[in-house]
């Protein structure tokens, strides 16, 4: 059980800063070029290859060489687990965690 919540930890890590949360919300409407996102932020390259670098070790992002420029793009498969295990931990059920004996101490 708690190997679901130990696989999403990283992605919540990933998501932890605003120019990679950012960064997310520009890759939701398709493919860039690392350029692009470059042109966007008021960093260097080696600061948007470090966001780069976490997103994709995340699972996240995928990223693809050509020429000299990587091309970046979320993983829809990952997003969209991502999405379903929030919104099972946030919505009410009958296997909830505090339903287990002894999980919490109020029920």
């Amino acid at each position: 059980m708690e190997d679901i919540y130990v696989c999403n930890v990283g992605l919540f890590k990933a998501l932890a800063d605003t120019n990679r949360l950012m960064i997310v919300d520009m890759l939701s409407c398709g493919e860039l070029c690392a350029c692009k996102i470059l042109e966007k932020f008021n960093i260097t390259q080696p600061t948007l290859s470090h966001h780069m670098k976490i997103l994709c070790d995340s699972g996240l992002v995928k990223g693809r060489k050509e020429g000299k420029w990587t091309y970046y793009s979320l993983d829809e498969k990952v997003v969209e687990d991502f999405k379903a295990f929030l919104s099972n931990i946030t919505s009410s059920k009958a296997d909830c965690i505090c339903n287990r004996e002894g999980v919490c101490n109020w029920k």
